[in-house]
C-alpha cells in the first residue's frame, strides 16, 4: 500500500504586501514522525505553520492532509476550485495547534478549557468529553490542576494545558509554533518534557523551534528555513553534525556559543 504522507506541503508561497515571506516550500511529514523547523526570526517558520493549518491561505502551492488538498476540491467541470471555508474548517480540526501564547479562556477552569472544543466541535457528550480531557491532562502531567483557573498557573502549566486542549480534539498531527519562546528555562524544560513524551508515543508533529537540543534529540528530520526557502533539510545528525550550508553553519554556531 502506498505510504501517503500525513501532511504534504507543495510549493507553498505567502506574501504580505511587498514582502514575500514563503517563496516555495515543499516537504512531507509521515505518520508518527517529528519534523522540526529551525531558522532565524523572520525566516518564515510561524507563517509556514499558519499556512499548513490554513490560518493563512497560501498565495500559491497547496497543503495536503492524508492526500486531500485543504485549499481546493474538484469542480463539476473537472477543474480544481477553492474549497469553501466551512469545509476547510472541518479539515482543520485534524490539526492541533499550540501557539507561542497560551490563549486559554480565563473564565474557565483548566478542565473547562479542554472540554470546550470536543463538546462544541466534535459534539461529544459532557461525560465523554470530561473523560477524554482528564486523559489528556494526565498525558501532560496536569491532572492535579484540572479545577484551577489559568491565572493561578505558571506559564509552563498554562502551555501544558494548551497542549492538552489541542490533544483533546484527537488530531492527526500537532503543530507547535515556538511553544517555549515566552518561558524561562525551568518552565521550558517541563513543556519540552511533555513534547518528548508525545514524540515517544508516536504523535505526528511539526515543531517550529529555537530549542536546538530538542530538535536534535527528538526529530526524525530537521528543516532549516532561510529567507522563506528550505536551505537544508535532513536527519538531525547530518544537519547538526556536518551542515552543508554555510548559512546553517553560521546559524548553529550562534547557539553553540550561547
Amino acid at each position: 500500500m502506498t505510504d501517503v504522507p500525513r501532511i504534504r506541503v507543495v510549493d507553498v508561497h505567502k506574501r504580505f504586501g511587498e514582502l514575500e515571506v514563503l517563496r516555495g516550500v515543499s516537504f512531507d511529514v509521515h505518520r508518527g514522525n517529528v519534523v522540526s523547523v529551525i531558522g532565524a526570526s523572520g525566516s518564515g517558520k510561524s507563517t509556514l505553520l499558519r499556512c499548513i493549518n490554513y490560518l493563512e491561505r497560501p498565495d500559491g502551492g497547496e497543503v495536503y492532509l492524508e492526500g486531500e488538498p485543504l485549499g481546493t476540491q474538484a469542480g463539476t467541470n473537472g477543474r480544481r476550485r477553492p474549497r469553501p471555508l466551512a469545509e476547510i474548517n472541518k479539515m482543520r480540526r485534524e490539526l492541533g495547534v499550540v501557539f507561542q501564547q497560551f490563549n486559554l479562556w480565563p473564565h474557565m477552569t483548566v478542565l473547562g478549557n479542554v472540554i470546550e472544543a470536543p463538546m462544541r466541535v466534535r459534539k461529544l457528550a459532557r461525560a465523554e468529553a470530561t473523560a477524554l480531557a482528564q486523559e489528556c491532562l494526565r498525558r501532560v502531567q496536569l491532572i492535579d490542576k484540572a479545577d484551577e483557573y489559568p491565572a493561578r498557573l505558571s506559564g509552563g502549566q498554562q502551555q501544558r494545558a494548551a497542549i492538552a486542549r489541542a490533544l483533546a480534539m484527537r488530531p492527526k498531527a500537532m503543530l507547535f509554533d515556538e511553544p517555549t519562546s515566552s518561558l524561562d528555562p525551568e518552565l521550558t524544560d517541563e513543556v519540552l518534557a511533555v513534547m518528548r513524551e508525545l514524540a515517544r508515543e508516536g504523535t505526528t508533529m511539526i515543531v517550529a523551534t529555537h530549542e536546538m537540543g530538542f530538535a536534535r534529540e527528538v526529530s526524525d528530520r530537521v528543516i532549516f528555513l532561510y529567507d522563506g526557502l528550505i536551505e537544508e533539510e535532513g536527519p538531525p545528525a547530518a544537519l547538526f553534525g556536518a551542515p552543508k550550508s554555510e548559512r546553517l553553519g553560521r546559524f548553529l554556531s550562534k547557539y553553540r556559543r550561547a
